[in-house]
């Protein structure tokens, strides 16, 4: 049982369109399936904007959402408060951007002020993106986007590149109201497949800045795909039978809605974390900033790989580890995707018999 932030559950009529027997990419019936895609991602992306499909991680699609829309030399903002914050930071030294990290410390939230008061300052309008993760996976934390947002769209220049990759399915992300630029996401989280596909929402303001952007790219080239997209179809082979599988996945969340699907997701984390309260553990993100797919436990008087480690062998349950210096620090219950109520409680369950058993 996956109790981790991703790969996710996956549910059954997924497995089953994805067990079909593939048919050409280049063919009429492929390409009725690529038009049904687009249309349903626009909607899940709350967006009129082209959403491109690509066969990566949720690193392919943020790197991609970086090089097609910056030159080398540009100055970036990177919000950095947990792994995958450091990660976009790291990425960007390496096609040599000028980076400045707003950092906070793990566990804790961007603050959005800092972010403001170095744009304000930015009076020749030499800053060209801001790249944020909104939910920081590694920690837990759900960072506001929105705020940060609306501080971007003040400055006038700069792109906002967001990392949706465990809040996209999750939490309201309302792409076209916000005015956001360029938004990635990765299939193995709230989307409900297996690992494999990318996804890229990119703004008419981000598609301006790709004319003069320099960074070099071919296979990660978002024009070709756009092009693609306008006429159903892919620039190079697509992964077709996860093709499927997204199809029979997006089918699901439609049925369910976009307000359900947040509601759900929302109560998931609520029990979730009442449920750590009760047993006496530590939660490692506050209340007022907890991610919707994903709670971070801090046990203090355990060792939380032996918690890790007796819930895969005696529960067939899978807790996902610290990173980095906080690897046997926490564990990370992931309640994201395909996941219900009766989930948590059995996860919660185990978890007590867990601790009772260490002693």
């Amino acid at each position: 049982m996956l109790m981790i932030p991703g790969p996710t559950p996956v549910p059954e009529k997924v497995l089953l369109a994805m067990a079909k027997h593939p048919i050409g990419h280049r063919s009429g019936d492929f390409s009725k399936i690529i038009g049904e895609l687009n249309e349903n991602l626009k909607w899940l992306h709350q967006t009129t904007n082209e959403v491109l499909t690509l066969c990566v991680s949720g690193t392919g699609a943020m790197e991609a959402g970086i090089i097609n829309f910056l030159s080398a030399g540009d100055r970036v903002l990177v919000g950095n408060n947990g792994k995958f914050g450091d990660r976009w930071a790291k990425m960007s030294r390496a096609f040599g951007l000028q980076v400045e990290e707003i950092t906070a410390e793990w566990g804790q939230p961007l603050n959005p002020e800092t972010f403001k008061e170095k744009l304000e300052a930015d009076t020749n309008k030499q800053i060209k993106a801001v790249i944020v993760t909104h939910s920081e996976t590694s920690t837990g934390v759900l960072n506001d986007l929105k705020t940060i947002n609306e501080y971007v769209k003040a400055h006038g220049e700069a792109l906002i590149i967001v990392d949706a990759v465990t809040s996209l399915g999750a939490v309201n992300v309302p792409i076209d109201e916000w005015g956001l630029d360029v938004v990635a996401s990765g299939s193995q989280k709230g989307y409900m497949i297996p690992p494999g596909l990318g996804f890229v929402s990119v703004s008419d303001k981000a598609w301006k800045a790709y004319e003069t952007a320099t960074l070099p790219k071919f296979y990660l080239d978002l024009a070709p795909y756009k092009k693609a997209n306008g006429k159903n179809s892919s620039p190079f082979t697509p992964p077709i039978n996860l093709m499927f599988g997204l199809k029979a996945a997006l089918e699901m969340m439609r049925e369910e809605g976009l307000e359900n699907i947040f509601a759900r997701h929302k109560h998931l984390t609520e029990v979730t974390r009442a449920g750590i309260k009760e047993l006496g553990l530590p939660l490692f993100a506050a209340d007022d900033c907890a991610a919707l797919a994903v709670t971070a436990v801090m046990p203090d008087k355990h060792d939380a790989e032996a918690i890790r480690s007796n819930m895969s062998k005696k529960y067939d349950i899978a807790l996902a580890g610290g990173q980095d210096h906080l690897k046997g620090k926490i564990f990370r219950i992931g309640h994201l995707g395909f996941a219900s109520e009766a989930d948590m409680l059995k996860g919660l369950a185990a978890l007590k018999a867990t601790l009772k058993q260490l002693g």
